[in-house]
Formats: C-alpha cells, structure tokens, sequence
C-alpha cells in the first residue's frame, strides 16, 4: 500500500490529501519565505489518530510537521523537506473549564477566539491571555512558541501559564505531563520534574501536544487607557522602569510609525482594568503622577485628547496596535520579534530605522512590555506581494534585523531556521549539545520538522 492508503485507513480518506491544489496553501505562510513542498496533508481527530500517523511516519521516515493556525509568519510549520503536514484543527474541543482553580483544558486545534467566545458566554468572570493575532490563531500554537498576550506585563508569558499537557511523542507514545500524570486535574505543572520546557519553543520537533491546560485569570469589569508621547528615544528605559515599578497595569506596549506624521513618536500606551469605578479611578491616577515626574514633564506629555477610533482600537482584546498598514500597496507583512533587555530599547530602536530606511521600508513599531524585565521589540516590516526583489529585500532586512538582536544582546523570538541557525552559532557550545542530544533521545530517527534547531 502507498503512503497515502495508509494515512486514509489512520484518519479517513475525507481527512488526507495529496492534492496539489490543497497541498498549495500549506506550502507556504503569510510572511516572506519562499514556498516548500508539501507532499501530505492530514487532519487527525483523536489522540490515537495522532499517534498511529507517527507510528507509520517513524516506520516510514517520513518528515511530520505539526500545524496550529499557521500564523507565525516566520515559515515555522512550513516543512523544510516535504513529508506530512499534521493539520491539527479538527482536535477543537473545549475539555473542561474548571472556573474554581481557574484553568481550561482544551484540544490542540482550539483557536484563541473559540476559547475567548466561549468563557464569555459561560464563564463572563474568566479570561485568558490573548495574542495580538487572528482569531483562528491556536491556543496551544500560541503557548509553544512562548507567545504573549494582552495580560503579559501583569502575569508573563503565556507558555509560563501551562498546566499540563497530553503528549505524543515521535515514536507514538502517549505522555502527560504536570498535575494529570498523577491525578484527575490539571490544576499545576508542579511540584514535579519540569518536562513542559522539552516541548515549548522547540517547533514541533521533540512531539505533538494534543491536549493543554492553560490558567485563566480574573477579567475585570472596567478597562481604560492612558497615553503619554514623547519625541526623546533616550527616555524609553527609565519610563518603562518607572512605570513597571508601580504595579498596577494589565497591558502596556509602546508604538510608533514612520507614517503618517502624527505617529512618528514615541506613544506609550498604557492599560489598566478594575472592578470597580473606583479602582480603576486610582489606577489612572497613579500612572498619570508617574509621567508627571519623569523629567519634570518637560519631555512627555499626557494624551488626554486620544481620538476615540484610536482608543476603542487600544482596548480591543487583543489590543489592534499592530494593524499593518499596506505601505506598498502589495499585501504583505512580516515581522522579526526580538526578546530584548530594556536598557537596549534606544539603541534597537536607532538601529531599526536604520535598517527600514537601508531597504525602502517605512519603519513600523509595536512592543509589548514583559512584566518589566524585557521587552518584545518588533521590527515590522510591509511589501509587496506580487514584487519578488521587494520580497528579498524584506527577507534581507529580516536577516540584519536578527543580527542586530543578537549582537545587542537579544534573543530572537520564533525565529525561522536561518534565525535559529544565527542562534545556535551565538549559543554556549554545551547547551547546542545539549539540545541535540534531548532531540535525538526523543526522535532517534528525526521526522519532526526538521531543519528547525537542527545541529550541524
């Protein structure tokens, strides 16, 4: 029997193809990578389906690269050498919402606004941290990048808000990790030996999660936003040092635009929530004397005019700060995250527009602050679809902006394989070894997405 057989007698005919039409759009993703082949798709339903394709393709030698909502925009679930694409979307199920312990249980093809639609019909009080993404971006997609939300200042990073998980490994055998492998719930992912750590910003290539639980947090009654701007880049650290030291906000990032004019500042944009008038009242406040005494008001000002569209467009959950605008007219978008110290913003920020301006590209920023100990500073970068050297010139400013992360001091956030290639020549020698080891330990015979955190 040929491959495909095989995989329609695992999932059903309906659910497998090898149909070039259908093979098309996973053979690329939105950002500025060039196509790859795909030979199979597949749409697994259960746990076992999962785990019997990965039998066949550990038996077969087959390449398996696991898809969430193929959103990364960084060609991460794009295969590097052909093989399976695992197409995750029909596991969608909303498990469990335990509201007292405050965790959700949920399938791995549960996209963030199934999850957000459906707390907010029965479980109001409830929320989860929300990506600046599409809606049919996943919630486990999200978490295994190390992904953020719009309550990461207040609670971190959304893959430190882990439970536990269900597991398929590359050989086929099934795992749970944190609180379900001793007992009902899925409350905690400690007091035990950490094993999350050996499936989170890996990229598919140490197993399949198919089951995850996630924290969920308070969702207060009352949201606000508060603006302040500035034409000084030498102030960006001390005002975010300033402001995380009071400790009252739920969201906070940092914008700007080289057009229009208008956005061509520094706009620190802050949000705050409570559950009562009165809380919120004092939060505002608070933050308002913050901007008050930095630099004796002389070089930030309070935006107490802010267009109404601009702050509907803020409070949004997620907030849409990063609404690409199409400056060349050609529908494309892409963007390198960068994981940076907060004293380095000056200099990241110089250097990017540096970059922009070296390339033709109309410098665009949105960072999100990280509970005030790093920031993810975002080199967004738009162009032209249809323009193959403007799609080079993009992938060119994409690799010198990697570069500037790294040489600064950075970490490269969901890097694609040159990124982690850049990475992996900066690491300690021993920790590249030591992730070559966990791998083949864990994929003896290396089907799961090669090429991503390969040692060479």
């Amino acid at each position: 029997m040929d491959i495909y057989k095989l995989l329609a007698n695992i999932v059903g005919k309906r659910y497998v193809s090898n149909n070039p039409a259908e093979l098309f759009i996973y053979s690329r993703d939105s950002g500025a990578q060039s196509p790859r082949i795909v030979d199979y798709v597949v749409l697994p339903k259960t746990t076992e389906e999962v785990r019997q394709v990965l039998i066949l393709a550990n038996e077969k030698k087959i390449p398996v690269t696991p898809l969430g909502g193929g959103m990364s925009l960084s060609a991460l679930v794009v295969p590097t050498r052909g093989g399976i694409v695992l197409d995750m979307k029909r596991m969608d199920q909303i498990l469990e919402i335990n509201e007292i312990n405050r965790y959700a249980l949920i399938e791995a093809g549960v996209s963030q606004g199934s999850l957000k639609t459906h707390l907010e019909k029965r479980h109001p009080r409830l929320q989860h941290s929300i990506p600046e993404a599409p809606p049919t971006v996943t919630v486990v997609g999200n978490v295994l990048i190390q992904g953020h939300g719009h309550i990461s200042p207040r609670y971190g990073i959304n893959s430190d808000m882990i439970n536990g998980m269900e597991i398929v490994l590359p050989t086929g055998d099934i795992c749970k990790i944190g609180s379900p492998s001793v007992g009902p719930y899925w409350f905690t992912r400690g007091p035990l030996p950490d094993l999350p750590g050996l499936f989170i910003g890996w990229f598919g290539t140490t197993g399949v999660v198919t089951k995850l639980s996630i924290k969920l947090y308070p969702k207060p009654r009352y949201r606000e936003v508060i603006t302040f701007v500035t034409d000084d880049i030498d102030i960006i650290p001390e005002a975010i040092f300033e402001t995380t030291q009071v400790d009252l906000l739920e969201d906070f990032f940092l914008i700007s635009q080289g057009k229009p004019v208008w956005m061509n500042r520094v706009f620190f944009v802050i949000i705050v929530a409570g559950h009562s008038e009165e809380e919120l009242e004092f939060k505002k406040n608070a933050y308002k004397n913050v901007f008050r005494e930095i630099q004796g008001g002389k070089v930030v000002t309070f935006v107490d005019d802010l267009h109404p569209a601009l702050r509907d467009r803020f409070l949004a959950v997620p907030p849409l700060a990063a609404l690409a605008a199409d400056f060349k007219k050609g529908g494309g978008f892409e963007y390198t995250g960068s994981i940076i110290p907060i004293d380095k913003v000056s200099e990241a920020w110089r250097k990017g527009m540096e970059i922009a301006r070296k390339y033709d590209m109309v410098y665009s920023y949105v960072h999100q602050i990280l509970g005030g100990h790093s920031i993810m500073f975002s080199y967004n970068y738009s162009f032209n679809r249809a323009d193959a050297e403007d799609a080079e010139r993009t992938r060119q400013a994409l690799e010198e902006s990697n570069k500037l992360t790294l040489d600064i001091g950075g970490m490269i956030w969901k890097g694609g394989v040159n990124a982690q290639r850049m990475t992996m020549d900066k690491m300690d020698a021993g920790t590249v070894e030591l992730i070559r080891k966990i791998k083949s330990a864990l994929d003896p015979n290396g089907i799961m997405n090669p090429g991503n955190w390969e040692v060479v």
